[in-house]
Order: structure tokens, then C-alpha cells, then sequence
């Protein structure tokens, strides 16, 4: 899937505001929720928030290999995250929220989220036959929130992927519906907390005149 410069800036602010309520991104944002192996507390930060048992590592060793203001005293760290419970380290904490005033932090995260996130998700749509830009940006949402379109939500509704012949507005439509009830009857309290994201991906994916369809979504950022 090709996006245009414009609709992929606009796909990204759309997703910094669901993680982290500024269109802009807040490069310094962390939380702390028990959503990491097992429900245990994890620290999530950055841009569009990485988590600590996820790519955090990652993150933090491409800022260290640039050599930003604090990769000295994170350096450490790289080695630790996600195999030593870090949630409890207010040093560790402290460091990430100075390193994202640092310019080469934000570069940073700009190049990670698209290397870790968007790239994989605009791949998994080109190769399962999407080219709209409603379904980039619900593809590239479930790769942010859920680490990729996961199989049991895929095998609980009918529409096939264009790929297979499936219509790609009804897939998106369909897909939609079942991740929203997913999330909206989740056991984790923070995942029912988040039904916002599929509230306004199903009220988009519904509008079919004209442009609106691929279009309005994406202007809500655009300001």
C-alpha cells in the first residue's frame, strides 16, 4: 500500500492522539498499566507509546546508537528492559521523559514507529490487497494497539480480504464491528477503556458518499 506524504503524516496524528490525546505526539508520554505478561505493570512511552515488553528496548538502544544527550546514562538500561521489571525504577523513568526533550530522541522515535509499526502494517495491507486510506489507518491502529491483525478476530467474521476476492469496505467494515466487540467485552478494564479507537473507525467506515469515506477520517488531524 502506497500512501501519499500528506495521508501517512495524517494516518500517524490521527494515531498519536489515540495514544497520547496530542495530535503532535508526546515524545515524553508515559504510562504505567497492567497490561504486560501475565497483567503486570509495564511502562509504555513515546510518541505512540512502545511498551516496556514489547519494542521499548529497541527504542531506547536506536536512541543510545545515536549518541543523543542522555544515551550514556540509558545505555545500561538496553539490556534490562524487559527482562527486569523496570515499573518500579524512577531513574529509568526520570531519563526517558529528559531524553524526549532531546532532538535526537524525537528523530528517534519518528524513524521507530515507522520501522517497528507502520511499515509492517502498510506491508501486511499490500499484501493482503488493501489501497484505501480508511484501511491504512485501521490496519496501522491494531499494529500500534495490538501488535498486529490478530487471527481470532480475523476468523470471527466472513468477508474474505480483497486478496481473496473479499470487497475491502465491507472487510473493513466487518473487521471493525469485531474488534470493537472484542474490546468493548474485554476482561482488562484498560482494554475495554480504549473502545474510543473502533468508535470512530466504525462511525467513518460507514460513511460511503463521495470521498468521505477515505477522506474525513484522516482531516481530523490535519489542523
Amino acid at each position: 500500500m502506497i500512501l501519499t506524504p500528506r495521508q501517512k503524516r495524517i494516518c500517524e496524528r490521527v494515531l498519536n492522539a489515540f495514544e497520547t490525546g496530542s495530535a503532535d505526539g508526546d515524545y515524553g508520554n508515559i504510562s504505567i498499566y497492567d497490561d504486560g505478561p501475565g497483567r503486570i505493570k509495564q511502562v509504555t512511552y513515546g510518541r505512540s507509546q512502545t511498551t516496556e515488553y514489547g519494542h521499548l528496548s529497541e527504542l531506547v538502544a536506536m536512541y543510545v546508537a545515536a549518541r543523543g544527550r542522555f544515551s550514556k546514562q540509558l545505555k545500561p538500561y538496553v539490556t534490562k528492559i524487559g527482562k527486569k521489571a523496570l515499573v518500579n525504577d524512577a531513574q529509568f523513568k526520570q531519563l526517558l521523559k529528559q531524553a524526549a526533550k532531546d532532538t535526537v530522541m524525537r528523530r528517534t522515535q519518528d524513524r521507530f514507529f515507522d520501522k517497528a509499526y507502520f511499515q509492517p502494517a502498510m506491508n501486511w495491507a499490500t499484501e493482503h490487497g488493501f489501497v484505501e486510506a480508511l484501511s491504512a489507518l485501521v490496519i496501522y491502529d491494531s499494529f500500534i494497539h495490538s501488535g498486529g491483525i490478530l487471527g481470532f478476530l480475523r476468523r470471527s467474521f466472513p468477508e474474505a480480504p480483497p486478496v481473496e476476492g473479499g470487497k475491502e469496505r465491507k472487510w473493513i467494515e466487518q473487521y471493525v464491528d469485531a474488534r470493537h466487540n472484542w474490546l468493548a467485552n474485554h476482561s482488562n478494564r484498560i482494554l475495554r477503556n480504549t473502545v474510543y479507537r473502533t468508535n470512530v473507525s466504525r462511525l467513518r467506515s460507514r460513511e460511503r458518499t463521495g470521498t468521505s469515506h477515505n477522506c474525513r477520517l484522516l482531516r481530523m488531524a490535519s489542523k
